[in-house]
């Protein structure tokens, strides 16, 4: 006999797309804890990236190149505006800068045996510079950044470039952060700190306060390393074409770009979502203060922020950069992150992949630490041959597009070549929405 007074069926219980999972759990968090979250790596949201542009490779209307007997060039030369020795790179991908602190000198000493073997740059990061860097980079960027930790003129001298550090893309306008267990002897004696106590790094320089300080600093570490090294400019991306202009202005021969997909060692969540603004979206104000300055490729570009593949590279020199950097994507290629740790991560609460706390120093890798123990996990020679590996290829993919569509250096790439596939990237990138010629926010031609 059949139950007339069953219950009726039920829906599916439906979460809201404003109160999801992710952000019920973190109220409940911050409820529970009274603090906020602080995590490294870059942001998590999906944002206007490359991957919504594509490239229009020959047919009739172009002649492309052939790939086993054409050249296609690679190099670039940065620092060619004031310095006695511009560096000459053979690829246009560099390394970014990763502190050792936030990173085990093995990693910093794998980042400068990679980076060599193809012929490109590393670059110091936060906390001075280490022998292990130095020793296995043929060139090293020396970082200048608000906190002065670990600086002394005579590692400016050593150094191959000094890149005067305004703000990073994951947090511009905010300082770094350092935990206490990251603070080893060794980190403290470098940075002049208190063994195994958190350091926070300053927001902005202590000994200036805006663009015509900037120009008198710029004079004075050009004054320390007798005018022979290329000075850089790094900016988070925010304001970009303001800022390029005055950093131009203020003399720099380099200027670099970084945006909100940039990774950090640590800062608040709430930062490495909500402030900044994608690359995509920067590159086309920074390079456009530079052609009303009439020096574009004079003073060079060089963009950060989520590059991944030879078809980022290739897209963010089309759309009018110099060179990359590269920094979430050097680590994975160092080991980090590694399903091969997949137990170790599971330990931790997380999973490879997803392992965001470098601010921890648990790194199962050995890359994100000071853990003596864990360190030595990391083999920097074979690390190094990953890196060099992986940079290889994503030079490669870059020519195989550039020769597709008819170019014969990697810097003749243009946004010309490009169209996008969405209305955003379309308006971000300047560049036609596929199958039209109209770029949103612009006029089309009568």
């Amino acid at each position: 006999m059949s139950d007339h007074h069953s219950a009726p069926p039920r829906t599916p219980p439906r979460f809201s797309a404003t109160f999801d999972p992710h952000t019920l759990a973190e109220i409940r968090r911050a409820a529970a804890t009274g603090i906020y979250d602080i995590r490294g790596a870059g942001t998590k949201r999906k944002l206007p990236h490359f991957d919504d542009l594509l490239f229009l490779g020959a047919s009739i209307s172009r002649y492309p190149l052939e790939g086993y007997r054409e050249r296609c060039g690679t190099d670039v030369v940065l620092g060619t505006r004031f310095a006695k020795k511009p560096i000459h790179l053979k690829t246009p991908v560099t390394i970014a800068g990763m502190s050792f602190g936030a990173l085990s000198g093995r990693a910093k000493e794998a980042l400068g045996r990679g980076a060599s073997t193809v012929g490109t740059s590393t670059t110091t990061g936060d906390g001075g510079m280490t022998p292990e860097e130095r020793g296995h980079s043929s060139i090293l960027v020396y970082q200048y950044l608000p906190s002065r930790y670990g600086m002394n003129p005579d590692d400016l001298r050593k150094a191959d470039a000094i890149e005067v550090v305004i703000g990073q893309g994951a947090k511009p306008g905010g300082g770094g952060m350092l935990l206490g267990q990251k603070i080893s002897a060794r980190v403290a004696k470098m940075r002049c700190l208190p063994e195994g106590i958190d350091q926070r790094s300053a927001c902005r320089h202590p000994d200036w306060t805006g663009p015509d300080d900037l120009e008198i600093k710029l004079h004075e570490l050009r004054e320390i390393t007798d005018w022979e090294k290329p000075i850089y400019v790094k900016v988070g991306a925010t304001r970009p074409y303001y800022d390029v202009a005055l950093a131009v202005k203020a003399g720099a021969d380099v200027v670099v770009l970084d945006g909100m997909q940039g990774g950090t060692a640590a800062t608040q969540e709430v930062f490495i979502e909500h402030v900044g603004i994608p690359i995509l979206a920067a590159i086309r104000p920074a390079v456009q203060a530079l052609q009303d300055l009439n020096m574009h490729r004079k003073v060079q570009l060089i963009v950060s922020g989520g590059i991944r593949n030879g078809a980022d590279v290739a897209k963010a020199l089309a759309l009018g950069a110099d060179a990359v950097a590269i920094g979430t994507a050097a680590l994975v290629a160092l080991g980090d992150n590694d399903p091969a740790h997949e137990a170790d991560y599971n330990a931790l609460g997380t999973t490879a992949g997803a392992y965001d706390d470098w601010h921890e120093g648990r790194d199962p890798a050995g890359i994100t630490t000071q853990d003596p123990r864990l360190a030595e996990r990391l083999d920097p020679v074979l690390a190094g041959r990953r890196l060099a590996n992986y940079l290889s290829v994503i030079t490669m993919e870059a020519q195989v597009i550039a020769r597709a569509c008819g170019k014969s250096h990697l810097l003749n790439l243009e946004p010309e070549d490009l169209v996008a596939l969405t209305m955003e990237a379309a308006a971000m990138a300047r560049v036609p929405l596929a199958g039209t010629e109209w770029i949103p926010g612009q006029q089309l031609a009568v």
